[in-house]
């Protein structure tokens, strides 16, 4: 019979499951905030090209 060998010694710090959840919502959340900021660019140009319509006529 083999004997076993101990157990490695628990790795310090965050859990690798833990840390790959916290990269995914923090791409999660870029992703959320570029296309809020796409999405207030887009209406701020739409805004000022129907204003700029309604001055020239």
């Amino acid at each position: 019979m083999k004997t076993r060998l101990p157990h490695p010694p628990a790795a310090q710090g965050p859990r690798p499951g833990l840390r790959y959840r916290l990269a995914r919502r923090r791409r999660a959340m870029a992703a959320h905030a570029l296309h809020g900021t796409c999405y207030g660019i887009g209406t701020g140009v739409a805004g000022l090209v129907f204003w700029w319509i309604e001055q020239t006529l």
